[in-house]
């Protein structure tokens, strides 16, 4: 059973790349669109984007499940499936 975390849940993840990491899987349609939106907001911000794939990742994979795309900034999830690029500025600027 995978172990899904909220919107706002701290979490501890070993090889986190940085500030905003996206957790992705390959095929996933809102996983492109997220990395789009991210990129943007990344550049906006003069922050960079880490991508990160669960499936590489026993733990992630455990971790996320069907969750993906997620989203975190400073190891916070900000949200998932669908993500709110308001939400993400904020973080980013917090």
């Amino acid at each position: 059973m995978a172990l899904y975390a909220s919107p706002g849940e701290a979490i501890t993840l070993t090889g986190q790349d940085g500030r905003l990491v996206l957790y992705v899987r390959q095929g996933c349609h809102l996983c492109t669109t997220a990395l789009d939106l991210l990129t943007q907001v990344a550049a906006e911000s003069g922050e960079h984007c880490h991508v990160r794939d669960i499936d590489s990742d026993p733990a992630l994979l455990e971790r996320f499940g069907e969750l993906v795309p997620v989203v975190t900034v400073d190891g916070v999830v900000q949200g998932y499936w669908r993500i709110d690029p308001a939400r993400i500025r904020r973080s980013l600027a917090g």
